[in-house]
């Protein structure tokens, strides 16, 4: 069964093709520390199983993210929100200035480990 985690914030480039506009996702874990993926990570890790992942709106709506697929078989996130499943690219710009190495911290969060995962 997968871990579910909440997206607060993305990591944005200023491409216009889906798969290309989110560099990373954030997110904070129970203890107050701060996650980041890369837009890959997150793809493969709900694509296996792993992990689950979902937004809410200003209004507390929640949306599940999925991955979809373009026509050149390019997979990215989108919100499973039928009127309108661009609902990542509303969420922040990650404050943390550091979002280049992508790893994942080596010290595990509790209800987040599965398979050698950890997140922070």
């Amino acid at each position: 069964m997968a871990q579910y985690f909440r997206i607060r914030r993305i990591v944005k480039t200023d491409r216009p093709n889906a798969h290309e506009r989110i560099n990373a996702i954030c997110g904070v874990n129970l203890d107050g520390s701060h996650w980041t993926l890369t837009h890959e990570d997150a793809v493969s890790r709900i694509e296996n199983g792993i992990c689950a992942f979902y937004m809410e709106g200003p209004r507390g709506q929640r949306y599940d993210v999925t991955v979809a697929m373009d026509v050149h078989a390019h997979r990215y996130l989108k919100t499973a929100d039928r009127d309108q499943p661009d609902q990542l690219m509303f969420l922040p710009a990650c404050p943390h200035a550091v979002h280049t190495a992508y790893s994942l911290p080596d010290r595990p969060v509790v209800g987040a480990k599965r398979e050698g995962l950890v997140l922070r």
